[in-house]
């Protein structure tokens, strides 16, 4: 069974070792233990890189779904809700029903932290963004979960500004790209854009 039936397993990794010249790692090490630690290094470049920006910029290039995202990118990137399409789009939807909902229930007036605890319209916000951030992604065929926790990191208002979404926008983008040179470095056709199922044959096809 190939890596890519089992949606980007750890039978691709060995393929990234020996063009790094680092097959002789799985000689030392089970092949869990070296999956583990290909995970936890694409997370810490990806991440430490989007932060860096983040510093020199001062803008919130590192945001919370964020994490969630780049685990999905690299511990299965050939699943239906890492391809480039679902993550871009989950995103923006997730943004965009956050930002609604936290303007619709009048949170953008009331600045953050100055209704700690049960506030009613927060609790409303949250719940708007996130039924309509899951129906649009169901709607759409935009399925990428970690976009739920995008549309309640806007509604809550912990990040509202629209200059500052169109950040997470593109850090979003950022992360798809260094997804997609890492993937494809590592031997996985990942796709340029959107994922397609499985054809009569077995085997995934991408596009």
């Amino acid at each position: 069974m190939s890596s890519q039936s089992i949606g980007g397993g750890p039978e691709h990794v060995p393929v990234l070792l020996a063009r790094l010249r680092l097959a002789w790692l799985l000689e030392h090490f089970s092949p869990r233990i070296v999956w583990s630690a290909y995970v936890l290094v694409n997370g810490f470049l990806t991440i430490a890189l989007l932060a860096l920006l983040a510093v020199i910029t001062g803008s919130p290039f590192v945001f919370p779904s964020l994490g969630p995202t780049a685990y999905l990118l690299f511990i299965a990137p050939l699943q239906a809700n890492s391809c480039p399409r679902n993550t871009i789009f989950g995103h923006a939807i997730g943004l965009v029903c956050g930002y609604g909902a936290y303007v619709v229930t009048g949170i953008a007036s009331v600045p953050y932290g100055v209704h700690p605890g049960v506030y009613w319209p927060r609790i409303l916000a949250a719940a708007l963004s996130l039924s309509f951030t899951g129906a649009l992604m169901v709607l759409l065929r935009a399925d990428h979960p970690p976009a739920g926790a995008t549309t309640l990191i806007v509604s809550l208002g912990i990040i509202s500004k629209p200059k500052e979404l169109v950040i997470i926008e593109i850090a979003v983008f950022l992360l798809v790209a260094q997804a997609l040179v890492i993937n494809r470095l590592a031997g996985l056709t990942y796709p340029l854009w959107r994922y397609h199922a499985p054809g009569n044959g077995g085997s995934e096809r991408f596009g």
